[in-house]
């Protein structure tokens, strides 16, 4: 992200398992993987993530500390078109900072400092980015945390509508607005068909 200290990502072995070490200094981007899963194909994603310690002063529902330890951040196609004038003139102004256009709408399951599991939370600046809490507060940290979530469902939960095609899923670990220092640990993510195998 333009302007931006970057997220350091590398790949690690921790209690036995392969996983993605992140590692923010006030720092924020995405290491992403792009895909094409058409609507009709989504399934369920399973992923894991292991946080030693929160971010103090985070929050996800506040704009000037919108910062997570980990989030797994799913980006899905759409009708740009469709978007209210307001969006589309932030997508506008996006797209000439980084360089492409803005997801039609974004999915993220978070770890939030406060708000409970099962919340879903609108970002700030846009009703197009929505979050949902799976991991609340410092009481699960420093062990594993396996999630396993129905794609379309969650988006229906948080959107009120269909979704389109999955374009992208990545890790996202954030720090640039409390200007802090924050790690954390991913494990594998698995995307699964309606059938059940695995993408």
């Amino acid at each position: 992200m333009p302007f931006k200290r970057p997220t350091h990502y590398a790949p690690v072995t921790l209690d036995g398992r392969q996983a993605i070490q992140a590692d923010a200094d006030s720092a924020v981007s995405l290491y992403r993987r792009m895909v094409r899963i058409e609507p009709a194909h989504l399934g369920r994603v399973s992923f894991s993530w292991m946080v030693p310690e929160i971010i103090p002063g985070a929050n996800l529902s506040l704009q000037d500390t919108e910062d997570a330890p980990v989030r797994l951040v799913l980006a899905f196609d759409g009708d740009l078109g469709q978007l209210p004038t307001k969006d589309r003139l932030l997508f506008d102004l996006i797209e000439g900072v980084v360089g492409e256009p803005p997801p039609y709408a974004t999915l993220m399951y978070v770890w939030d400092n406060h708000a409970p599991a099962g919340s879903v939370i609108v970002a700030a600046r846009t009703g197009r980015i929505r979050k949902i809490v799976v991991d609340s507060g410092a009481s699960h940290t420093s062990v594993w945390r396996a999630h396993d979530r129905d794609i379309a469902s969650d988006f229906r939960l948080a959107f009120g509508e269909e979704p389109g095609a999955l374009t992208s899923i990545a890790l996202m670990t954030d720090s640039d607005n409390t200007r802090s220092r924050v790690r954390a640990y991913y494990g594998e993510v698995r995307l699964f068909d309606r059938s059940g195998s695995t993408r």
